[in-house]
């Protein structure tokens, strides 16, 4: 899990907020963030603006444009959502079109897409630099 952290872009010092933690989750990729940013994450109820956000979300978690919306929430212009989703295969994958469909209508463009453990993929989402 070593760089985990690095190729999702984060760097000591940086607030990241984790959202739909449950008991599926992958410890390893959260210490692994943690130790990259040398904190502990924050979660929804931080109140404060974050760099980051890792959200957990599998199929049956509900509506994931309301999902990416409510991520929003805190995130601070320029930051990144960093979707998090079973890979294909996995109890709870979500079909890579559900992503693309969803990003644009929360004003989010994807942008990477990545393995990050053994059961989790992570898809890099941004607003858009410049108004649509």
């Amino acid at each position: 899990m070593t760089g985990t952290g690095d190729r999702l872009g984060l760097k000591p010092g940086m607030v990241v907020q984790e959202l739909g933690w449950d008991n599926d989750t992958d410890d390893e990729l959260r210490v692994a963030v943690e130790d990259c940013i040398d904190a502990d994450m924050v979660d929804g109820d931080y109140g404060n603006v974050v760099d980051a956000v890792l959200l957990w979300w599998r199929a049956d978690d509900g509506d994931l444009v309301d999902g990416l919306v409510d991520a929003l929430t805190d995130l601070v212009g320029g930051g990144s959502i960093w979707l998090l989703t079973p890979k294909v295969g996995r109890p709870g994958t979500v079909d890579a079109s559900d992503v693309t469909e969803a990003a644009p209508i929360a004003g989010l463009s994807q942008t990477t897409t990545a393995a990050v453990s053994k059961d989790w993929q992570a898809t890099r989402l941004v607003a858009p630099k410049t108004p649509a």
